[in-house]
């Protein structure tokens, strides 16, 4: 995809990642080399205040912002000014200004983008024309994960695909690598769970290795069979790669590792004899987080079809966890150890609609300025803790009966 290419009626290219430019002063109103940003931000407010009451109106800010204009993209100047009017008494500060001129990412920058007026100045990012594939393809995922047109058309004018999408897409070639490995040593490809050798593997968690913690996180690379592995790729490959080019690696990893790393151990305390396979826990989790962002923000999602796309993704869940709980009370091959179990599917799903939706929620909100974040990161630890106290614990006070080691 790479950046914009030639840009469409009204459309901003060549933007920075994850950034607005910083508009440039006219050289006439250029101060001193020396002198610090915020200085010149300084010199043109008091031009604008000349009674020094430490406030200019909304419309001096937009005359100013309009002077500049030839320095910003059209979609970027829309934001600036949207972020000015939503300032109820028509009037803004000093540091308001200095934030706004200078796009500092400030908690009362970012409180704009969240409180302020979401009503823009000009057509929506929907109806520009002459946009070629790759810009149509940045409009389309803006309008399938945002819920916000000030944020669509923000996210439009700043992606430029560097880094690319690489977590999902990585994750994804490991997973079929590791199955087409499996397929090929084991000569099974169809439903390789049921090979007497399927569960010698390293990677696969095993009640009775729990003890060998890489196993909580790299059982993702196993796979019961080819449906299974078909609908868990098709998952994060249609949900998770838009949604890390909107919201970064960092945090779609973060959520789709929480919830392979809950899937396992949630498995771990509630079917405690089970060994677990597949990236579900991941898959699940980045899932129902999306899914809940679209109920959560139903009128401002703007995505074509977003009823059936939902009616679509809840069906594919739902025949992948029904052929996982089939396969768990299905006659193991190899007795006493049972097939995998489904219990990591909700575990993925409660990290998806607390975790999930939290990361989701907000396209530029630091994460450690929601008080929401904080409440669900120290639940997950809490989790964690528990679990990990189970595992060392509770299998020795239940005297459970565990199947043999593979």
């Amino acid at each position: 995809m790479g950046e914009h290419p030639s840009p469409g009626p009204a459309v901003a290219a060549c933007a920075e990642a994850e950034r607005i430019e910083e508009l440039e002063p006219e050289a006439d109103e250029r101060p001193a080399a020396a002198a610090a940003p915020e200085d010149h931000w300084k010199v043109l407010f008091d031009q604008c205040d000349p009674g020094n009451t430490g406030y200019i109106s909304t419309g001096k800010f937009r005359s100013l912002l309009e002077s500049h204009s030839s320095k910003l993209d059209p979609h970027k100047r829309e934001v600036l000014l949207a972020l000015a009017d939503s300032h109820a008494d028509g009037q803004i500060g000093y540091q308001d200004f200095v934030n706004l001129m200078s796009n500092k990412r400030s908690n009362s920058f970012r409180q704009a983008i969240l409180q302020g007026n979401r009503r823009l100045c000009s057509k929506a990012l929907l109806e520009e024309k002459g946009l070629n594939l790759s810009q149509r393809l940045i409009r389309h995922v803006a309008y399938e994960t945002l819920p916000r047109e000030i944020d669509r058309k923000w996210y439009y004018d700043s992606y430029t695909c560097c880094p690319p999408p690489w977590f999902m897409i990585t994750v994804t070639l490991l997973e079929v690598a590791f199955f087409l490995y499996n397929g090929v040593s084991l000569d099974q490809f169809v439903l390789q769970v049921t090979h007497p050798r399927y569960l010698q593997n390293s990677l696969v968690y095993h009640p009775q290795l729990r003890a060998q913690a890489w196993r909580y996180l790299t059982y993702i690379f196993m796979h019961a069979g080819v449906e299974h592995l078909g609908l868990n790729v098709a998952l994060q490959l249609l949900v998770g790669v838009p949604l890390e080019m909107v919201h970064g690696a960092t945090r779609i990893g973060l959520v789709y590792v929480a919830g392979v790393v809950a899937g396992s151990l949630a498995v771990s305390v509630a079917d405690m004899t089970a060994p677990v396979v597949g990236s579900s826990g991941g898959v699940y989790a980045l899932v129902s987080a999306h899914l809940a962002n679209i109920v959560m923000n139903w009128s401002g999602m703007k995505c074509q079809f977003k009823l059936l796309r939902m009616a679509v993704a809840l069906i594919c869940m739902s025949m992948e966890f029904g052929r996982a709980v089939w396969l768990r009370f299905h006659p193991s091959a190899y007795p006493p150890c049972p097939h995998p179990s489904f219990v990591a599917h909700l575990g993925g799903v409660a990290v998806g609609i607390t975790l999930g939706v939290v990361v989701l929620r907000n396209y530029e909100q630091r994460l450690q300025d929601q008080s929401l974040w904080w409440i669900f990161v120290a639940m997950y630890s809490i989790f964690v803790l528990f679990a990990v106290f189970w595992n060392i614990f509770a299998y020795s006070l239940l005297d459970l009966k565990l199947p043999p080691p593979p």
